[in-house]
């Protein structure tokens, strides 16, 4: 009897340390997938803090779970709406620009977000709240915001002709113009050059924008999208549209860079955290969410990824405004402009003109290829023929003689 009792108390002792294993990290380990723009994060390079590592840690200690961030990146809102639309993975935290976001609510692509779980959402700036793509403020918060401009090198460009999207135009710099690779924004530079409604329904509209980005691709290097930082870095490029805050991370390694915003107009843009409705872990998610709005977490995102920020605590922080005005002169002023820009959102197109825009993307990029194509394979369609017709005279020949 004494033995079974020993035995038991034993079992129940091991049992014990066993749980106590576990609730120490010996368990699993959960998994959160995280879909965000490339070079979006502070990421623990040149001396940032790492946030994602940073939330891993945080969870652990808050909640004694293990958890790992799967984080991934894409070029394009389309590249990350095509993804997400197949079905193929599953994304906890996804971060699309405004107008992708109003179309992912309409198809319901996205979760209804608990605040209750985000309470650090008060520290939003109001102007940021019940915008067009989220007019009752239930599945987004953004992230940062911006506008599009023209980076450009000034050993390589004429001061006389900045100011205008003209400049991407300009047959002075043929071979030194980079475009965006995105339909939405390449269009956009084409159609504030123009004076056309960038979210126009006009059929006759969207064709004469392509006409006039077919007339500037003889002038275009290259369709480029993360690629533009080492083209401008290494000045391989010397114009490209892009976007203001990226301007300022290309200037911290090259100093001949200079921006402007367009005269005509230009695009203004938010960029919010989403929970795409197939999430697997939502709390968690919004608990990530919730993070990335603490003081620390997001002005260490503002620092890296130099784009303007709609956190409250951030734009009133002194040490954020000191490192960005480090880090160009003119810094504030270029992402918080006192001067009034004109610019737009892009908005929600409809199927139709959705469709009409991808159809006449598609045929200005064939068109764009489609002239080295058919020389490329002419010259192996006859680089075939001749060692065939080779094959049969040496054939024939030999037949001859024997």
């Amino acid at each position: 009897m004494k033995k079974i009792l020993t035995l038991s108390l034993l079992m129940l002792v091991l049992l014990m340390m066993s749980a106590s294993l576990i609730s120490c990290g010996g368990g699993e380990t959960i998994t959160l997938n995280v879909y965000n723009w490339g070079e979006y994060i502070s990421d623990g390079s040149e001396d940032s803090l790492n946030v994602n590592k940073e939330f891993e840690q945080y969870y652990y200690n808050t909640y004694g779970v293990k958890l790992k961030v799967n984080y991934t990146t894409y070029a394009s809102n389309e590249d990350m709406y095509a993804k997400l639309k197949s079905g193929a993975t599953s994304y906890d935290v996804v971060i699309p620009s405004d107008y992708m976001i109003e179309r992912m609510i309409a198809e319901g692509m996205l979760a209804e977000l608990n605040f209750s779980n985000i309470p650090n959402y008060e520290y939003i700036v109001d102007e940021f709240k019940n915008q067009y793509y989220d007019p009752d403020n239930r599945y987004s918060i953004p992230y940062t915001y911006g506008m599009v401009g023209v980076i450009y090198n000034t050993t390589m460009v004429d001061d006389a002709d900045v100011g205008s999207w003209d400049l991407l135009w300009n047959e002075k710099y043929k071979g030194k113009i980079l475009q965006f690779n995105n339909s939405r924004d390449a269009f956009g530079t084409s159609m504030y050059r123009l004076g056309i409604d960038v979210n126009t329904k006009d059929e006759a509209q969207w064709r004469t924008a392509t006409e006039t980005l077919k007339e500037q691709k003889p002038l275009v290097q290259s369709y480029v999208m993360d690629e533009i930082f080492n083209k401008m870095k290494g000045e391989s490029g010397a114009i490209a549209p892009y976007y203001a805050g990226d301007f300022l991370s290309m200037y911290d390694a090259n100093n001949n860079l200079a921006f402007f915003y367009p005269e005509e107009g230009t695009n203004v843009f938010v960029d919010a955290m989403c929970i795409p409705i197939d999430s697997r872990q939502k709390e968690i998610a919004e608990c990530y969410i919730n993070f990335m709005l603490s003081h620390d977490i997001a002005v260490a995102n503002a620092e890296y990824i130099c784009y303007a920020s709609p956190h409250r605590l951030v734009i009133e922080d002194p040490e954020y405004i000191a490192y960005m005005e480090s880090m160009h002169d003119d810094a504030m002023e270029i992402l918080y402009p006192s001067y009034e820009v004109k610019s737009t959102y892009y908005q929600n197109l409809s199927p139709e003109t959705l469709s009409l825009l991808n159809g006449l993307w598609e045929e200005l990029k064939i068109e764009s290829s489609g002239g080295e194509g058919v020389y490329v394979i002419s010259g192996v369609i006859a680089g075939v023929l001749a060692v065939w017709f080779a094959y049969m005279f040496i054939r024939k020949k030999y037949r001859d003689n024997y």
